[in-house]
């Protein structure tokens, strides 16, 4: 049975999320290490981790796989939970996927090394706008209806 497993710390579309997967009887389940309000849905499982650097990360890369939707801006994450056959959305929409889960963990590196060479360049990226919310909607939509297939 499809899950949605959703990094919950930083996340944006955790509503959306809800609200989408209510809709289509599905297990939602927020993984943080901390700080939510738990939901009342019963479809929503809230999963408290301990706190450190990707333990959150982990539980879901334990879990996740064929047939299973993961919501994450994590790419070293994501790239794990691809490899285990799971479908990978960014919060703005973009499917991340065996074809092209390499280039986008490569330009995160890039794009690593280029902010420690220079410490005066750290801009964050651009601002989750309305459109990235409505992208997602529709993007999760679509995921979950190709991993029930995939069942």
């Amino acid at each position: 049975m499809t899950v949605i497993y959703v990094d919950a710390d930083a996340c944006p579309v955790k509503e959306e999320a809800e609200r989408v997967a209510t809709r289509h009887g599905l297990e939602l389940c927020i993984v943080s290490n901390g700080g939510l309000r738990p939901s009342q849905n019963p479809l929503v499982r809230t999963v408290i981790v301990d706190a450190g650097p990707d333990i959150a990360d982990m539980w879901i890369a334990d879990r996740a796989g064929p047939g299973d939707v993961v919501i994450t801006g994590d790419i070293p994450l994501a790239a794990k939970c691809v490899a285990a056959g799971a479908r990978v959305l960014k919060h703005n929409g973009e499917a991340l996927t065996q074809a092209n889960i390499g280039n986008v963990l490569a330009t995160r590196d890039l794009m690593t090394d280029l902010r420690a060479a220079d410490p005066f360049r750290q801009g964050g990226g651009k601002g989750f706008t309305k459109a990235d919310r409505s992208r997602f909607l529709e993007a999760l939509d679509r995921e979950i209806r190709a991993a029930r297939k995939q069942t």
